[in-house]
């Protein structure tokens, strides 16, 4: 399974969306079911997917898919 692959898991498990409409506007003002608790859980699904452990910014800044993209990236995971 590609990392693209996984992250997209991710989010439709979590979140409970279809892979249909992850994509640059898929935010969590635009997603009813991305509240505190889902957020958390997303977090710590991508933690442990990944293998990495995000800063307290990088959690407070992770408000939508292709942002996390990018804050992933910066912890060497390429999507």
């Amino acid at each position: 399974m590609s990392n693209l692959e996984k992250y997209n898991r991710i989010f439709t498990d979590v979140l409970g969306v279809g892979e249909a409409v992850l994509n640059d506007s898929f935010t969590f003002k635009a997603v009813s079911q991305w509240d505190s608790v889902a957020h958390l859980s997303l977090i710590s699904e991508l933690e442990d997917a990944f293998d990495v452990m995000f800063e307290s910014e990088d959690i407070l800044h992770y408000e939508s898919y292709e942002n996390g993209k990018k804050i992933l990236r910066r912890y060497g995971v390429e999507i």
